[in-house]
């Protein structure tokens, strides 16, 4: 058994270091505005916070696999959640949205089949996806984004290879929002962390899909848009209401924690904020159980 829930409780996860993924300070001043980050990352202080976001998972998950450093991919490659996403019965190989990014596709198959990872299905001709559009809202409903990572094409692909494990594939159209340089990803604006609890940003949610939440019985949290700057929203459950958060989101912290979840922080200047990429883009989540 692989994936089919976003908060069950993480027994193996796939990351990639900064070592890895930004090599050294001057690949960083040469590639951080051609990969649209904020600012240049540091890597000697990204690599601190890496071991303090490793910490937190180490207490809890107890296989993490380490991509290894390749020279065909780019800095996004730390973001190790979107080349790949997880079923029940294993893998699918996804191609970014954004083409700087489509090299990790192979590097991580080849990973994958090094580690004798089941590949259940890749996504094939002009059909783009990124993992961070593909939430698992329930165990037999998918939901897929459809925006600039994401085209119809791949929800096509895609809604072949999950029709054995799922009962709904919910298309659900993204805002343009700060265009399509930018990184929208559905999982941009909800975090699942337990069955009926999820972390929201409404205003940029369709009222659909909020509405569906809501029958389902879910309660919603919502991150304050102060909060959304700095990636609060993008919440990694590591169990049901077990969280990780990028430090710097004391509101939603503090909404988790009145949820009755435990809220673990780290601080995520370098490698969460100047890259728009937080604890879920940190990490592939291979099996849950």
């Amino acid at each position: 058994m692989f994936c089919d829930s976003m908060y069950a409780p993480l027994k193996r996860v796939i990351v990639k270091s900064p070592e890895a993924a930004f090599i050294n300070q001057q690949h960083l001043q040469e590639n951080w505005e051609k990969y649209f980050y904020l600012s240049e990352p540091n890597l000697k202080e990204a690599i601190n916070e890496y071991e303090s976001f490793l910490d937190i998972l180490k207490k809890h998950v107890e296989t993490i696999d380490f991509l290894p450093q390749n020279e065909s991919v780019g800095l996004d490659s730390l973001y190790a959640h979107d080349p790949v996403k997880f079923t029940p019965h294993g893998a699918i190989i996804l191609r970014s949205g954004k083409e700087l990014r489509q090299p990790e596709a192979d590097v991580f198959k080849e990973f994958l089949t090094e580690k004798d990872i089941p590949i259940i299905g890749s996504l094939k001709g002009e059909a783009i996806s990124d993992g961070g559009d593909i939430v698992w809202l329930n165990e037999r409903t998918v939901a897929i984004g459809r925006g600039y990572r994401t085209n119809d094409e791949a929800i096509r692909q895609l809604t072949e290879i999950f029709k054995p494990f799922v009962d709904e594939v919910m298309i659900v159209p993204l805002p343009h929002d700060l265009g399509e340089e930018a990184c929208l990803h559905l999982m941009s604006f909800i975090s699942i962390v337990d069955k009926d609890l999820a972390v929201v940003h409404s205003r940029l949610m369709p009222v659909f899909l909020r509405q569906w939440l809501l029958e389902k019985g879910f309660t919603l949290l919502e991150v304050p848009n102060d909060e959304y700057d700095t990636l609060g929203c993008n919440v990694l459950a590591i169990a049901p209401r077990v969280c990780v958060l990028p430090e710097g989101n004391p509101i939603t912290e503090h909404l988790l924690k009145e949820a009755g979840a435990t809220v673990y922080t780290y601080k995520g200047d370098e490698i969460t904020v100047k890259g728009t990429g937080g604890p879920t883009c940190l990490t592939c989540p291979v099996e849950r159980y």
